[in-house]
């Protein structure tokens, strides 16, 4: 089988430390500076402490720099990339031409590059540009076909990662300027205000409404549980789970979910066993609907009545009653349930149940046939709270000639040799208390697999002398793992042709070192990064998406003259639509 990585997001350390636990391969978090998650910083103290109980498991750190920096920025990053080198991160993911050129010049530590989807990573062209230059890594676009990702798979020699989970941006990652035009918030510079996620009506040129107050850009959540194998088959080294701002249970159950899919049809290249204590289900938690978006082609990827949580179809109402109702489902005090009323998202929490007899703390708006959701399940989210779910690497003992040797699952061997003393009254006795001993690792980092006694000159040891044996060579062991832990260097970044002769803002050019790896790369960029622009130009692309409101609405194909985009403030965006390659576009007014 081949071996794959799964990619777990974390706001902060304790996140990460959970993720690992929950069967993570590597992990991507931000710095204190440069992510595209403004509001998930973390200090290098903490990276640190989580690289070394990473590398443990052989995990592997990933720090994301993937905003677009300005000229004073630029210089700040590569000092903070030359420090996160010195405290062992893996690797970096980027968007800004500027650092690649910065790697280029030599002026980078040898750590792994990683494009970010920031670089709208959309076509095999693309793919094989950062092949050539010569990145570690390229991570899709979430918007590709599986025959997609295959073709890429199978016509670069770098990495390719993909993301199988989580929320999804409408816009192509790295193209969407809508938020900085609506309040100077840039998506390009980690300040995104997610203006997708809020009402819009779509009228035509006369005015009249096709669609009101719907939340017209606000998508499903990404779950491409289904596709895993097939994806795998691609070709796909790393699977990315997004969610940099979500809790640690939603990690939690998430990593632990994909964990045990994956294990299912690859191998995995960290090591250690998870000791799960909890069932993991993605329905129970946050999810606002689940779609597998592009994968096996165009199906119905959107959710116009709400951008918040539904979770988990519980079923309809039975019957109801002056302060309760009946359905047939397994409810609990305190869980939260949505419905669906008069297009709006409402919901009720759950007092008292009696069988299947519920009773919510309010009553209004409920009828018998109404469709109900749990969005929040507390008995499942306090099994999540309470978890201790471990991961343990295992080892494996011999004894043999008085030498007691220690073997984990990726062949690194330490040995302890044991002094001479008394002959032993009952030898036999002595083995079994030596497995015993031997087999209770405790809150060490391992769990034993097999031991193999061989030795009948054993001298006689105590229970003590024992476990302390087990000590020493389990840390021993240790030592020896992290010796031989072994940080991928980043290949010599070189220039290639870019798949593109001419580029506008939409280059996302902040800084004079991008522009010069755009030249070097034979790219005309006739104009800097938007986010440089004060006032934003009437009739620019603002957003290009896969999403489709003719397709939403029932107009594909059908002549409709022009369209727009108006919030509920009246302001008006006008409709793009490049039927020929399944696009929608939302132009600045």
């Amino acid at each position: 089988m081949k071996s794959v990585e799964l990619l777990a997001p974390a706001k902060n350390l304790e996140i990460a430390i959970a993720a690992i636990n929950s069967g993570a391969d590597a992990i991507y978090i931000g710095a204190q500076s440069f992510g595209a998650r403004k509001n998930a910083p973390n200090p290098l103290s903490d990276i640190e402490k989580l690289v070394n109980y990473a590398h443990k498991f052989y995990v592997k750190i990933h720090v994301v720099i993937n905003t677009i920096l300005n000229d004073s920025e630029l210089s700040e990053a590569v000092t903070l990339i030359n420090k996160l080198y010195d405290i062992g991160v893996d690797a970096i993911i980027v968007q800004d031409m500027g650092l690649i050129e910065m790697a280029a010049e030599g002026k980078l530590p040898p750590i792994q590059l990683h494009a970010s989807t920031q670089c709208n990573n959309r076509t095999l062209e693309k793919a094989k540009f950062f092949e050539e230059v010569g990145v570690s890594r390229v991570i899709l676009a979430r918007e590709l076909s599986v025959d997609k990702i295959s073709e890429i798979c199978n016509s670069v020699s770098c990495e390719v990662e993909t993301f199988i989970h989580g929320a999804l941006c409408v816009s192509y990652s790295g193209q969407c300027y809508f938020s900085y035009a609506n309040g100077g918030r840039s998506a390009n510079r980690g300040e995104c205000a997610q203006p997708c996620r809020k009402k819009y009506s779509l009228i035509d040129a006369n005015g009249k409404v096709i669609l009101k107050d719907k939340y017209l850009l606000s998508l499903k959540d990404f779950n491409a549980s289904k596709s895993i194998a097939k994806l795998i088959n691609c070709g796909v080294k790393s699977f990315k789970i997004e969610g940099r701002l979500k809790d640690i249970n939603y990690v939690k159950n998430v990593v632990a979910y994909y964990n045990i899919l994956i294990n299912e049809y690859a191998n995995r290249v960290s090591s250690g066993k998870v000791f799960l204590d909890f069932e993991p289900n993605v329905d129970k938690t946050f999810n606002r609907g689940y779609t597998d978006y592009f994968l096996n082609g165009r199906g119905q990827c959107f959710n116009f009545l709400s951008p918040k949580s539904r979770g988990e179809k519980l079923g309809k109402i039975k019957r109801i009653f002056h302060n309760y109702f009946e359905i047939d489902a397994k409810l609990n005090p305190q869980d939260g349930v949505c419905y669906i009323s008069d297009g709006e998202m409402k919901g009720f929490l759950v007092n008292k149940v009696e069988g299947n007899k519920v009773y919510p703390n309010k009553m209004e708006g409920l009828k018998s046939g109404l469709l109900l959701y749990r969005n929040f399940d507390s008995s499942f989210e306090k099994a999540l709270s309470i978890s201790k779910t471990v991961r343990k690497i295992k080892v494996d003992f011999t004894l043999r000639d008085r030498k007691l040797t220690a073997k984990d699952e990726d062949n690194n061997v330490v040995f302890l040799d044991i002094p001479k003393g008394e002959t032993p009254n009952n030898l036999e006795k002595l083995k079994s208390n030596i497995t015993t001993q031997l087999s209770k690792t405790g809150d060490s980092d391992f769990y034993t697999g097999n031991i193999s006694i061989r030795d009948e000159s054993i001298p006689f040891l105590p229970v003590s002398k024992i476990n302390e044996l087990r000590r020493q060579i389990l840390s021993l062991l240790m030592d020896e793992r992290l010796k031989n832990y072994k940080r991928i260097a980043q290949k010599h970044i070189k220039y290639a042709k870019f798949p593109e002769e001419k580029m506008d803002y939409r280059a996302n050019v902040y800084n004079k070192m991008a522009m010069e790896f755009y030249q070097k790369c034979q790219c005309e960029v006739s104009e800097m990064a938007l986010e440089s622009q004060v006032k934003i130009p009437s009739n620019i692309e603002l957003m290009r998406t896969k999403h489709c409101l003719k397709f939403a609405s029932g107009m594909c194909g059908k002549p409709c003259g022009k369209l727009y985009l108006q919030d509920v403030k009246g302001k008006k965006y006008p409709l793009g639509f490049d039927c020929k390659n399944c696009e929608m576009v939302v132009y600045s007014p």
